[in-house]
């Protein structure tokens, strides 16, 4: 008797455990926006400069150069490049990082400049890199190469598992920064020709922005490792190396979750004529919906491109599909991309302002994970992307409202409980 009443408190205390941990995961992250953001001034505007550079924490700087890189064949080459190149110090953080030929180039490319004498710095999220080839890090570690994983699985992180660093953040000797959608893996290869390879976009800055950008990477680095890095290796001198004005601002739980959300939300708030979405993940809650039903009202043109046939997450297609009722009437037009995994993170408003990086448009980004964006304000570049997303749209296949409401109810009903778990997908 005496052993059955030990065994049932010996259970009831690690079921109360596991409930505790449960609801401390489940309920990771801070208080969003909750009220339709007001439209009071458009994109450009010296209001919406200063709004943006005040609220989401760094200065929307002048002088920079930002270009994009479509798909593997431009993006991995350019990386690659830009570390053998590097003189004074790497920094890299990423979701994803898997064992493979993609993961091997790197591998071998930062050994290398390790080996040369720089300083490198390499940060992954211990559960997105959970593929990686543990003869990898053995690799770089006998190098030279500082490696962290990010959130491992211990028993005293139990309760912030579900924080993940999902941010997307290369920095070469303080100059050069490179972010985006792509995770080192070779579904990211290629030129998005097939379902095998993926279709992406990153970017590459240089000028006064990338200190902000070595500066998100520090923030995580100093948390997972207590270790500063900084002096001339890591924030040099920046000169003005273009004519883009651009902004790397960063959320994480605890610290300015909200910023990421708010900084869709104002920009939506702010289109006076279109707003172009290409999103991997898009889970909207009521208030974003609401916040582009409300810019359709004012006459503003939105264009979504989603993933189709081919997704990495099932589940997130059907809780995605649940949302779009409301903004279908409203008149916006979502398209899904036809030829492979659409993985791109990339919005266009008034052709003026493009927000990239690793944020998807879902609450697991606005609240949950750790990520970080670039913001360009430049009207030549904002149009290049808009013939980039163009041309995404010639072979994506538009959602009518009549397909969306003449689905399935198995489908409907499927959805919708997919829809429950929305936060957490």
């Amino acid at each position: 008797m005496k052993k059955k009443t030990l065994i049932t408190i010996a259970a009831s205390v690690l079921a109360s455990a596991v409930a505790v941990l449960l609801v401390a995961n489940l309920s990771l992250g801070d208080k969003r926006v909750d009220e339709r953001v007001v439209s009071l001034y458009e994109v450009g505007t010296p209001q919406f400069v200063r709004t943006m550079g005040s609220i989401l924490g760094p200065a929307i700087l002048p002088g920079n150069r930002v270009q994009a890189l479509v798909n593997g064949d431009e993006i991995f080459p350019a990386m690659l490049e830009a570390i053998r190149d590097a003189r004074s110090s790497i920094t890299l953080e990423t979701y994803i990082w898997w064992s493979g030929d993609v993961g091997r180039r790197f591998t071998q490319a930062l050994v290398e400049r390790a080996q040369a004498g720089v300083p490198v710095h390499v940060m992954f999220d211990a559960i997105g890199s959970g593929r990686i080839d543990e003869h990898y890090v053995a690799e770089m570690q006998a190098a030279g190469v500082q490696v962290a994983r990010y959130n491992p699985f211990r028993w005293y992180t139990l309760a912030r598992m579900n924080n993940r660093t999902h941010r997307k953040l290369l920095v070469v000797d303080g100059r050069i920064g490179f972010t985006g959608g792509v995770g080192i893996a070779d579904p990211w290869s290629g030129n998005g020709e097939n379902p095998q390879h993926w279709r992406d976009t990153h970017f590459r800055i240089e000028g006064p922005a990338v200190a902000q950008m070595q500066a998100a990477f520090l923030q995580n680095w100093i948390e997972v490792t207590g270790n500063v890095l900084h002096g001339e290796a890591y924030f040099p001198a920046l000169e003005r190396s273009g004519t883009h004005a651009a902004q790397v601002f960063t959320s994480a739980p605890g610290a300015g979750a909200e910023s990421m959300q708010l900084m869709y939300l104002l920009s939506i708030a702010a289109a006076a004529h279109d707003i172009r979405i290409s999103a991997a993940y898009f889970v909207p809650d009521d208030v974003e919906i609401d916040t582009l039903k409300a810019a359709l009202e004012r006459g503003v043109r939105v264009q979504i491109i989603l993933p189709g046939p081919h997704i990495d997450a099932e589940v997130v297609r059907r809780a995605s599909r649940a949302t779009w009722g409301e903004l279908l009437r409203a008149g916006a037009e979502i398209h899904e991309y036809q030829p492979t995994m659409y993985h791109c993170k990339v919005m266009i408003v008034d052709e003026q302002w493009v927000s990239v990086g690793s944020t998807n448009f879902d609450t697991r980004s606005f609240s949950v994970n750790d990520e970080a964006n670039l913001n360009v304000l430049d009207q030549g570049f904002a149009a290049a992307q808009r013939r980039i997303f163009d041309a995404d749209l010639r072979v994506s296949r538009r959602v009518s409202l009549r397909e969306w409401e003449s689905r399935p109810w198995s489908e409907k009903l499927h959805e919708y409980a997919m829809g429950l778990l929305s936060s957490q997908l």
